[in-house]
């Protein structure tokens, strides 16, 4: 049968078997030696649950007609034989089906003498279709019951509803059904079971079950009680449509943009706030829940919402972890605790972030949600050992969230643009098309839904158009012109994704509104420079499309701190308004400068000194400064054992202005120092958006097409001489050759593991020398054989293609 197979694959054309490879480009990671070698990775477990796992539920229920159609004396079915089996849908799709099918050799063979690959019984239901076994191989009696067509119905419609009621439950699948231990059996299971309808079975190679034993319902019976919907049970051809809302695509793109800047605007206000006020790392990793509570209130968001941005934000290279002291050199220990002592802090990626221009930042964001390995929505529930799971915790990561997020996208991109199907219809769907990827992921699937809607990649439940060029991984536009950079234009090189969103924003604002109260309106996104500007000047009061700003005299204060003087900002704010700048604003900016540096402080510790005597009084007789210890050294001069910094932060907090000199006397103004934790490479750069092998096409599918063939034909070359297989014990097995062992090994393999039989296994070892072992396979798949050597109570493992014979022991 193996030889079969690879003959098959061997006779197909160069393009034919570049198509298969395309179809399942797993069969050469890494390239096989020849088409031999080719022939047994399409035939192990691992390529055909993975082939498998792309495929539709029809396509899937049609290989389950292949194999309920399948001739007991020869394994065989044909497609007519499927096409009977599969009548209630119609036969072009059903020849269709078939075709993907034999595309990927899951079916090989003529069209009337059409095989399954054996492996695919080893990893789907021992039920195909949801059908039992059939009557003769369970039960003698219930044999003759189902041999009587008429009989059968009659006995079938005699049962009590309660019985009846079973069989519809065990037809629609699976077929079996646990019987309650320690006591009687139900009256209408028993019914049945008398009556042969139901047949007590054994699970093969287990234990006896706690619960008791099992019962199983025959294949004939099922297929008579499908007799409305068919043996293979209700067939849907076509995907489910869903019949949700349909909305204006114009409105969800607003509707995204809108999201997506808020989306950005947030994750800025929780990286500022870390950068004020880091939040410590736990011991388990992660942030606290108390953490996780203070920034959600900061950005005025729910918990999930939270979790998930600064998710996306570490997984963009914007968040990271430092040591306490922010230096980013490494991780220090508490001598008291000994316990480490890590803190979230933004990184100087964010920096470089913060100056581009919204869709580019959204940009980062979205591509980083989609590569990174982690599953937000599981924030806040409970592991396996019943503990919180937190953010940025490694109870989050989940390996299979990324092609959770590809499937969605996919899904919701195959729709008409605008259409906004229900979860539960999109869920559907995703079943639909892959069964068995989509089984257990439907939490992961919600999640996905609500992380793209909080990102703004879909609008009102309907995929944006910009989130259909993201899904659809467009390049830059290489002829476009360069953008400007900074102040909010695209920087040069911005995706299709990335220009289709920042046509639908609003654009940058580089003047503001100041009015009579001091509330300073900016109409619109701020350009960078206006932003930092205004992050100095000013306080926010109110954040969205059009944010609202208040000076305050704590925020002069602080720009005269950084350096501004007053002409600075009188200038600043004739230059940013369009409105009248109100008088009270000026009146507010000069009685601050007066009051500004009044006060001058220095290392003595630290000193303060001033020109001013009832001043320099007025701060020694301040309660609020008892903590400084302040001393007077003269009339205009005290000393303080505090440093200065913690000096002119203990003056501020009491409402004084201070400034700090130099030894010269002059006065020292600088920003705060920024606190950084080290620069990450973000996610989205180290993973890609490729999951699993990627797909060959062009010179580079034509060159490992090239390769398998004349590997092929070297190894043919090689085997024409016939060469005796000797036992490891150098003693040669008669009969045994390498040209019989090849044509025969995998099917005699194959069997032996199904047998759980004994076989001598010829094979070639790293020497190159030819020996064989007697052993009994355990397993045959991902390219390796598994098998006991009961002599020795070993578990070797070979290579198949180091296998050069298997025959039976006699």
């Amino acid at each position: 049968m193996a030889t079969a197979f690879a003959d098959q694959l061997r006779s197909l054309s160069d393009d034919a078997l570049g198509a298969l490879i395309q179809l399942r480009p797993d069969l050469v990671v890494p390239v096989p030696s020849d088409v031999s070698a080719l022939a047994v990775r399409a035939q192990s477990r691992g390529s055909v649950a993975r082939c498998l796992d792309g495929l539709d539920e029809f396509t899937l229920a049609v290989l389950d007609a292949a194999r309920l159609s399948r001739a007991e004396d020869t394994a065989l079915t044909s497609v007519s034989a499927i096409l009977a089996l599969a009548s209630a849908a119609p036969a072009d799709d059903v020849r269709v089906a078939v075709g993907r099918l034999r595309s990927r050799f899951l079916l090989h063979g003529p069209e009337e003498a059409l095989q399954v690959v054996g492996a695919v019984d080893e990893v789907t239901s021992p039920y195909p279709a949801g059908l039992g076994r059939p009557a003769d191989y369970l039960d003698a009696q219930a044999a003759a019951l189902c041999a009587d067509k008429a009989k059968l119905r009659r006995t079938v419609l005699a049962a009590p509803p309660g019985a009846r009621a079973v069989l519809d439950r065990l037809a629609a699948g699976p077929p079996v059904g646990a019987l309650a231990s320690g006591g009687s059996v139900a009256e209408p299971v028993r019914w049945l079971i008398d009556n042969h309808i139901l047949v007590p079975v054994t699970e093969a190679g287990r234990a006896p079950r706690p619960d008791g034993e099992l019962v199983e319902l025959p294949r004939e019976v099922g297929q008579l009680l499908r007799r409305d919907s068919g043996p293979l049970g209700p067939l849907r051809p076509l995907p489910p449509a869903p019949d949700g809302s349909a909305r204006d695509p114009k409105s969800v793109d607003s509707a995204g943009a809108g999201q997506a800047m808020e989306a950005v605007r947030t994750t800025e206000t929780l990286l500022e706030a870390l950068s004020v006020e880091p939040a410590t790392v736990l011991k388990t990793g992660g942030l606290g829940v108390r953490d996780l509570k203070r920034l959600a209130r900061t950005a005025g968001l729910d918990e999930p919402a939270t979790a998930l941005l600064l998710e996306v934000a570490f997984a963009a290279g914007l968040l990271g972890e430092s040591d306490a002291a922010g230096t980013g050199r490494g991780v220090t220990t508490s001598r008291a605790t000994g316990t480490v002592d890590e803190i979230f802090l933004p990184t100087g990626a964010y920096d470089l972030w913060r100056a581009l221009s919204i869709a580019q930042r959204w940009e980062a964001l979205a591509h980083a949600w989609l590569a990174m390995t982690r599953q937000p929505g599981l924030v806040g529930q409970r592991d396996d050992r019943d503990r919180p799971i937190n953010a940025l915790a490694p109870d989050a990561e989940r390996a299979g969230a990324p092609q959770a997020r590809r499937e969605v996208l996919a899904a919701l991109a195959e729709l008409s643009p605008g259409s906004a199907p229900r979860s539960e219809e999109l869920l559907g769907l995703l079943a639909w098309q892959a069964p068995r990827r989509a089984r257990g992921r439907e939490q992961a699937h919600r999640d996905v839904l609500a992380g793209a809607a909080t990102l703004g990649v879909t609008g009102l439940g309907a995929l944006t158009s910009y989130g259909r060029l993201l899904q659809a991984g467009d390049d830059p536009d290489e002829h476009d012109p360069l953008g400007a950079g900074p102040g909010g234009d695209l920087m040069p090189g911005a995706s299709v994704a990335v220009r289709a969103l920042d046509a639908l924003l609003p654009a940058p604002v580089d003047h503001v509104l100041v009015q009579a109260d001091l509330s300073v309106v900016v109409p619109g996104p701020p350009e960078p420079e206006l932003a930092a500007e205004l992050d100095v000047i000013a306080e926010l009061e109110s954040a969205g499309g059009a944010s609202v700003h208040r000076v305050t005299a704590a925020s002069v204060r602080q720009a005269l701190d950084v350096g501004y003087a007053a002409t600075d900002l009188h200038a600043l704010f004739r230059r940013r308004s369009r409105t009248p700048v109100p008088q009270a604003l000026t009146y507010l900016i000069d009685d601050a400068a007066r009051k500004h540096g009044g006060l001058r402080a220095g290392s003595a510790g630290s000193y303060l000194r001033s020109d001013d005597e009832a001043l320099v009084a007025e701060v020694l007789a301040d309660k609020r400064l008892a903590t400084a210890s302040l001393r007077r050294l003269a009339p205009t001069v005290l000393v303080s054992p505090l440093q200065l910094a913690r000096l002119l932060g203990a003056l501020r907090e009491a409402g004084f202005a201070p400034v700090a000199e130099d030894a010269a006397g002059a006065a020292v103004l600088s920003r705060p120092k920024v606190r950084r934790a080290p620069t990450r490479t973000p996610v989205s750069f180290r993973l890609g958006d490729q999951a699993g092998p990627p797909t060959l096409t062009g010179p580079l599918l034509a060159g490992v097409v090239e390769q398998i063939r004349r590997g092929d034909v070297a190894t043919r070359a090689a085997r024409r001489a016939p060469v005796t297989v000797r036992a490891a014990t150098g003693q040669s097995v008669p009969g045994l050759t390498s040209v019989q062992a090849h044509t025969q090994a995998m099917a005699v393999l194959q069997q032996a593991v199904r047998d759980k039989a004994r076989v001598w296994v010829g094979y070639v070892d790293s020497h190159g020398a030819t020996l064989s072992r007697l052993v009994r396979p355990v397993s045959l798949s991902a390219g390796y054989l598994r098998a006991e050597d009961e002599r020795t109570e070993t578990l070797h493992t070979f290579a198949l293609h180091r296998v050069t014979a298997a025959v039976l022991e006699e």
